[in-house]
């Protein structure tokens, strides 16, 4: 079985390229024409929260239902299943509202995520913390 593409990236959120320059980007992108390809699991786990957080300061998304919506949009994922996934994980309703600046809250949520987009969530707790 081959280790899934956003393990390989170290980008487990599957984070599309754009100009954006994360910290931790890898210095060769060459390897992945479409996401962003970090020089370690941290950094990719690192920018996950970061695009999660802004959803909730900049866009107001507050429910599982509007993150993973934005997150992943209907054109190339079965949403509702994702945000139903991603909420049965954090142990709420896909409509309820969560805070996703309470750390335990941002901690439960980027493991789903990783489940969801790989088919596995590898990293560790403390990493995942980090």
């Amino acid at each position: 079985m081959s280790t899934p593409r956003g393990i390989r990236n170290n980008n487990p959120g599957n984070i599309d390229r754009t100009a954006e320059k994360w910290q931790g980007m890898a210095a060769d992108q060459s390897s992945d024409s479409r996401f962003v390809v970090f020089s370690a699991p941290v950094w990719g786990l690192r920018a996950l929260a970061k695009v999660l957080l802004s959803y909730q300061r900049k866009h107001g998304l507050r429910t599982p239902a509007a993150i993973i919506g934005r997150w992943a949009p209907p054109v190339e994922n079965d949403t509702g299943a994702y945000a139903r996934q991603v909420a049965k994980a954090l142990g709420v309703g896909v409509g309820d509202q969560i805070d996703l600046q309470q750390p335990e809250t941002l901690q439960r949520i980027l493991p789903a995520i990783v489940q969801h987009e790989n088919g596995q969530q590898p990293y560790p707790t403390a990493l995942v913390a980090e």
